[in-house]
């Protein structure tokens, strides 16, 4: 089977939680440490995510240190999860854009 034929993986949409350090330029308070974003990203699967996660964060002068994953919908709703209509929204929103939303910055302050 060529490269071609092979049959096309769907795209996902994975929660993420990226926690963030400093950079000159990044938009985080003037006294914040660093920071976490909620993020719903759209891949095949969850590496890739990660990886377009973390190179839009960079690009937008972040400085990303660690990602977690969180799972698919399916699975969060699996693991018992409350997942409301605007968290769903964002969701859709990503998997429809094939992108990256980020939904909540939380600072960080020593």
């Amino acid at each position: 089977m060529s490269k071609d034929n092979k049959p096309k993986r769907p795209q996902q949409v994975f929660t993420l939680i990226v926690q963030v350090g400093r950079a000159a330029g990044d938009g985080l308070p003037k006294k914040a440490t660093g920071g976490a974003l909620m993020c719903y990203a759209s891949g095949v699967d969850e590496a890739e995510a990660v990886r377009e996660t973390v190179a839009i964060l960079k690009q937008a002068d972040l400085a990303p240190l660690d990602v977690t994953g969180y799972g698919t919908l399916e699975e969060r709703l699996d693991e018992g999860h409350d997942i409301n209509d605007e968290e769903r929204a964002l969701m859709q929103r990503a998997l429809d854009e094939n992108s990256v939303v980020v939904a909540q910055l939380t600072p960080f302050f020593d």
